[in-house]
């Protein structure tokens, strides 16, 4: 998962709105780990569960982790002021972003992981014209 986050970090040129999808312990935080270990970041990376947003900043990208399982009510991303996260050029990963519907962004990625006993299957859906550069980004290394 690190491995592909790498991957993904390159992908996205430092921006766009990613959600990560998947039951609990699937690797959401670990991809998010990867791909910010993927533009240089060295120190821990934790799941914001509890604080909702981790803000990481590094010389050329800002990116912001979002973690909604313990969100309430989607409502509370507008008291948060959760929306000015998004409105900068950076890349925001959101975890449970199911959990705010109605006040997130749409994805320009989505992200599906699941689990097996020994491996993880990662679905990437490109659903706007980043999402779509994204994935053949993806291809493209994989090509090469």
């Amino acid at each position: 998962m690190v491995a592909f986050g790498r991957q993904l970090a390159e992908a996205s040129q430092g921006w766009g709105v990613f959600y990560l999808e998947g039951d609990l312990g699937a690797g959401k935080t670990t991809l998010s780990r990867g791909i910010l270990r993927g533009f240089g970041h060295e120190g821990a990376v934790k799941s914001p569960t509890y604080t909702l947003v981790e803000p990481y900043e590094m010389e050329k990208y800002s990116v912001y982790h979002f973690d909604l399982y313990r969100l309430g009510d989607p409502e509370e991303l507008d008291f948060l002021g959760v929306r000015e996260y998004f409105g900068t050029h950076a890349l925001c990963l959101v975890e449970w972003p199911v959990r705010g519907k109605g006040f997130l962004p749409s994805a320009d990625v989505i992200i599906r992981i699941s689990h097996c006993p020994e491996s993880r299957i990662v679905e990437v859906e490109a659903v706007s014209e980043h999402g779509q550069a994204v994935c053949k980004s993806l291809f493209l290394q994989a090509q090469g």
